[in-house]
């Protein structure tokens, strides 16, 4: 990871015990059976072979600590070990033997969590033979995964762990469908495949896109969409094809006789209106989002999140009720006429309606510097008089994500019992000045700013020039 013999001896004790687990559960011809229920089939194919990176019992003293959920605590302390969070609070008893780091004048927090990311997916170099983000083949493919198109040695994943802390992301496939395929949740950790980053237990996302993306790209080949009336058309059509697939489904697993056909696309959808996908909704303008809100309501799904939503200051009201999240910018705008009318003081406007915020990048640099993202959108709410201290803002980088991604039971807080994804910032974390000086992602130490054989390197980059081993 860090070092060519490093990496070598990590790898091979992953690959261990990746062989032994799936050793463990043998599948043959024979496992099936005429009297095994009859069901969907899986629905995770390409399941999690993530393990943790070693650690070693740490105590973190003398910091001020931002829980992620909203508290603060000055000259605070906090223990984890075997991977996971184990006391915080201003007096922590450590362990004999425990790594006891002084953090006076430094900050702790949770790792940064991406809800929007398209590394591995747009890997740099950014050149078209990455460009593995959109199915422009038709406006509806849910039936695409973006981890099928997720790259591991992407560089984006070590700038974003050692410039921005962030330790958890969301890789979404990108806009230009209306139904663009199922999200995945990753580790931030290097791994050979994309199954070794997979967050496990997260729950799958369905990216779906209105507005003028969609209609762009489909009305300048003159089919449907051409319009934003089209987007919402071919959007109920299929929802209507899904809940017939689903009707199909449950009547052959009630009564059984020949199954269904499978359809991928279809299969991704039932998982929706089941409430195991969590949808991630592209969306700028608030009558958009109204309508989007309407339509979940007729074919019985719920939206997670609604991304980007430059316009969710004019519905923030609306967004609370139906406990929908805002995925936000601090101050993109203008780039299209849908975000024409963003203004910076969206983030801190919504947070103050009581709904759901969160910061998020869409951008291989923006997500190095997601922090102070958070920054400005926290100075821009001051400005009109809106005060929120900068323990509270951080939860729009740490619980609210969790929570819009299923995975607020696993991380997203410095709560005992979660995994240990930490961040020892080298100065306060909403200043432009500082950096992560520490990242740990489930209790193994990843980058030290201190120490140069901790800091990852793609394989992709070793022997390039000023990358590979640093000595």
């Amino acid at each position: 990871m860090f070092s060519k013999k490093f990496a070598i001896a990590l790898l091979a004790g992953l690959a261990t015990a990746a062989c032994t687990t799936a050793e463990s559960k043998p599948r043959t011809a024979s496992s099936s059976s005429s009297t095994a229920p009859r069901q969907m089939p899986s629905k995770d194919p390409f399941p999690s072979t993530y393990r943790a990176y070693p650690g070693v019992p740490t105590l973190v003293t003398n910091v001020t600590i931002y829980d992620g959920e909203g508290a603060r605590i000055d000259k605070g302390q906090i223990l984890f070990a075997d991977g996971k969070v184990v006391a915080i609070g201003q007096s922590v008893d450590a362990p004999q033997g425990a790594t006891v780091i002084d953090g006076s004048g430094k900050w702790v927090t949770p790792g940064i969590i991406d809800i929007h990311s398209h590394l591995g997916d747009y890997p740099s170099p950014a050149v078209q033979a990455h460009s593995d983000g959109n199915e422009v083949t038709s406006p509806v493919t849910p039936q695409v995964w973006a981890e099928h198109s997720v790259w591991p040695q992407d560089p984006g994943f070590s700038r974003a762990l050692t410039n921005g802390g962030v330790t958890t992301l969301q890789i979404l496939p990108g806009s230009a469908n209306l139904f663009g395929g199922r999200s995945v949740v990753l580790k931030n950790v290097y791994a050979r495949t994309m199954q070794g980053m997979k967050f496990p237990g997260a729950p799958y996302g369905l990216k779906m896109a209105c507005g003028e993306n969609p209609k762009r790209v489909y009305g300048g080949r003159n089919q449907a969409p051409g319009t934003r009336m089209g987007n919402m058309a071919v959007d109920r059509q299929t929802w209507a094809k899904a809940q017939e697939y689903r009707r199909k489904w449950d009547k052959y697993e009630k009564d059984g006789g020949d199954p269904p056909a499978r359809d991928l696309a279809m299969e991704t959808l039932v998982g929706v209106l089941k409430g195991d996908i969590l949808i991630q909704n592209h969306c700028y303008r608030a009558d958009e989002m109204a309508n989007v809100i309407d339509m979940a309501k007729e074919f019985g799904y719920k939206v997670s999140a609604f991304h980007h939503a430059v316009e969710a200051y004019k519905i923030a009201d609306v967004l609370k009720a139906n406990e929908i999240c805002s995925a936000l910018w601090a101050d993109w705008w203008g780039f299209k006429m849908e975000s024409y009318d963003a203004i910076t003081e969206n983030l801190p406007l919504v947070h103050n309606a009581g709904a759901c915020t969160i910061v998020h990048s869409d951008d291989a640099n923006g997500i190095q510097r997601l922090n102070q993202e958070a920054a400005k959108a926290l100075a821009d709410g001051r400005r009109i008089g809106i005060d929120i201290p900068d323990e509270i803002a951080w939860t729009w980088l740490a619980i609210n994500p969790a929570r819009a991604m299923g995975i607020a039971d696993k991380t997203g807080s410095l709560k005992p019992g979660k995994m240990a994804d930490v961040v020892l910032w080298n100065g306060n974390p909403l200043s432009v000045y500082t950096r992560p000086e520490k990242v740990w992602i489930d209790g193994a130490l990843m980058y030290d700013a201190l120490d140069p054989k901790r800091r990852p390197v793609s394989d992709f980059e070793l022997g390039q020039p000023g990358e590979g081993d640093v000595k």
